[in-house]
């Protein structure tokens, strides 16, 4: 597994710590200059098999920037985010420090980090960058990190289970992949085989994707209003619920590791998943295609890691140094090449060493069509554990209509939205 954050649960505790407060101290100028030695604390939570490389690329800036020392403290992310809120409150936090992109809204609303809008532009070229990456760094239109990692998700199929069902290629549109995942789906007797693993919960969310493909929404543009209800939600909400519930594509009830599991051992011709599942596919005979176009045209989903500046640092114009060199286009090629992520830059996939992995310009290809799951929310958390997904779960369950299950759904959206 990935330390990337969205192999983790995919709802994470907030400790608060807005009652704690602390004089910022002044960040001064940039001491590089005038030759003195700056060193500089980076926390985050690269615990994987990938962590050799975020290793590697912090040695590249040390040995390019000897007045510059960046030193990372690594530990498991939970650990992480229990004692990183607290530690930047009191003053003894990071100058630097990653987390989960949908973690921004709490950091930046509790004054624990600081804005870095005018990085962009000066040393990290947005343009280069997929908008909906741009967007997930931002809180009430202010930026607040650059992106230390990214990845997007990619229809995962089984060559072999698809040529014994007399698929020739991976679907590119609804209608194919319906056919595709029925033709693949075996629901009787004992030696059961599914289409498409879909999981709920504890997980990268699958549905919102679905949702999209037909031009619906879980909030409106503005975030001021629930899309639950709207006709396009439903509809596809509908056409999804059915295929599960009653036609036996995928089992309910799926945690993503449940999901990851069946897969890799065979019994499911499809899967959406990000580039860290490919690692433990040895034993299958996989390719990757892009999610098949809906109704309403291509769409995936996308996360990322940031990488924020603690508000106590006194080396603001040093950590500035450090986040320009780690989204140049040479960091990038090179990490996106060690971690089989795709960088953080949409311009690398004609790169070499980007090309040196299959897989990645492949997920790479897709960061224009991908969109990050209620990203820039605070109520974050809240709508995905305690309206979304229990959502979800209701109708693969047949547990009440998705008219009448998103119809309630949607009320307490609203009902969260406005503050009741």
């Amino acid at each position: 597994m990935s330390n990337f954050l969205m192999k983790k649960s995919w709802v994470i505790s907030f400790v608060s710590v807005l009652t704690l407060s602390v004089v910022l101290t002044a960040c001064g100028g940039s001491k590089e200059a005038s030759g003195q030695k700056v060193t500089l604390t980076y926390w985050n939570g690269f615990t994987g098999p990938d962590r050799p490389a975020y290793e590697e690329l912090v040695k590249q800036f040390n040995d390019k920037h000897p007045n510059i020392q960046v030193t990372m403290d690594i530990s498991p992310w939970d650990a992480l985010l229990a004692k990183l809120p607290t530690s930047l409150a009191s003053g003894q936090g990071p100058d630097i420090a990653s987390f989960d992109s949908s973690l921004i809204p709490q950091y930046a609303k509790g004054n624990l980090i600081l804005p870095v809008d005018d990085i962009y532009g000066k040393g990290i070229d947005q343009n280069v960058m997929a908008k909906s990456l741009v967007e997930a760094m931002k809180y009430n239109d202010k930026l607040y990190a650059v992106p230390a990692n990214t990845a997007t998700l990619l229809m995962y199929y089984n060559k072999d289970l698809f040529k014994a069902a007399g698929i020739a290629a991976p679907p590119s549109t609804w209608a194919e992949w319906q056919d595709a995942i029925l033709k693949t789906t075996k629901t009787n007797g004992t030696d059961k085989q599914y289409g498409l693993v879909l999981a709920d919960h504890a997980t990268i969310p699958m549905w919102p994707i679905l949702i999209w493909g037909n031009g619906g929404d879980i909030l409106s543009s503005d975030h001021k209003k629930s899309m639950l209800n709207d006709s396009k939600t439903v509809e596809a909400l509908k056409i999804w619920a059915d295929l599960v519930a009653n036609k036996g594509i995928s089992p309910v009830n799926l945690t993503g590791g449940d999901a990851d599991k069946i897969f890799a051992s065979g019994k499911a011709a499809m899967e959406i998943n990000g580039p860290w599942m490919a690692a433990g596919l040895s034993g299958v005979n996989f390719g990757v295609a892009p999610v098949p176009a809906g109704p309403a045209g291509k769409a995936t989903l996308a996360n990322a890691v940031a990488m924020v500046i603690g508000k106590n640092t006194k080396h603001k114009n040093e950590v500035y140094e450090f986040m320009k060199f780690w989204n140049s286009a040479d960091a990038q090629a090179y990490l996106s090449s060690k971690s089989g992520f795709p960088p953080t830059r949409t311009d690398l996939n004609d790169n070499a060493q980007v090309k040196s992995n299959p897989l990645i310009p492949q997920f790479a290809a897709v960061a224009n069509d991908s969109r990050f799951y209620l990203a820039g929310l605070e109520q974050f958390s809240k709508i995905d554990s305690d309206i979304f997904t229990p959502a979800i779960q209701a109708i693969t369950n047949n547990k009440g209509t998705v008219e009448a299950t998103m119809a309630d759904a949607s009320k307490k959206l609203d009902a969260l939205l406005s503050g009741k």
